[in-house]
């Protein structure tokens, strides 16, 4: 596996405490480690990006000007991203954007200018873990209380917050 030269993360439950279908930028809460996980991300010169599954779009309980609102605000709070990557889709609309298929990983990835064996996501739950497996990409998880024991347990790698998983990474 080549080094590695990006991080993609899921937004909600990883970046940001999750609310369900946000779409008030009010309502974004950073998890404590996600600033100084992102910072020394940017110190290292490593891309950044995030990979989010945005299925209220289909649902219609979101449009896409709220989840591009949202997305703002978390820059506004965590600094500047390198890419964005959602998937506006439901779970049986058989897209090939939607984590766990690997999509969104390799979109991000092309946008950074980084094959996928050079990118890492990390995330909440098996779907991120999938889509990363799936785009040839690594990843960790980094288990909440909703993440299932089955998930933290097929997980190649778990970590208890932002910083230990840049740290299992060997993220500088």
């Amino acid at each position: 596996m080549r080094a590695l030269r990006a991080v993609l993360f899921d937004r909600d439950g990883t970046l940001v405490h999750d609310v369900p279908y946000n779409g008030d930028p009010a309502l974004v809460a950073p998890v404590d480690t996600a600033r100084p996980a992102l910072d020394r991300l940017r110190a290292a010169g490593l891309g950044t990006g995030v990979v989010s599954n945005q299925s209220g779009i289909a649902r219609g309980v979101l449009t896409p000007a709220q989840v591009d609102a949202v997305n703002a605000r978390v820059e506004e709070l965590l600094g500047p991203i390198g890419v964005w990557a959602w998937c506006p889709h439901g779970p049986d609309d058989g897209c090939r954007c939607r984590k766990p298929a690997p999509g969104l990983v390799l979109d991000a990835a092309r946008a950074l200018g980084v094959a996928p064996d050079e990118v890492a996501v990390v995330g909440d739950i098996a779907a991120d873990v999938g889509a990363a497996a799936a785009a040839g990409a690594r990843s960790v998880l980094v288990p909440t209380p909703v993440t299932r024991r089955a998930e933290i347990a097929a997980a190649p790698l778990v970590a208890r917050d932002l910083l230990h998983a840049l740290d299992l990474l060997g993220c500088p």
